[in-house]
């Protein structure tokens, strides 16, 4: 597992400084039922609005 998971989303509760996500965890899904085969293809859904 990654040690440190970087975000640039700052109007997320789980940002912190340095784009650090302080989440507990991390949950993606892909936008279709395809499966995903680069970035642009997924969502975040631990995103929170701060």
């Amino acid at each position: 597992m990654a040690k440190d998971v970087l975000c640039e989303v700052n109007s997320c509760v789980h940002w912190a400084e340095e784009n650090k996500c302080n989440a507990d965890s991390i949950y993606i899904v892909s936008h279709s039922s395809q499966e995903a085969s680069k970035s642009a293809e997924t969502d975040c859904k631990t995103f929170e609005v701060k």
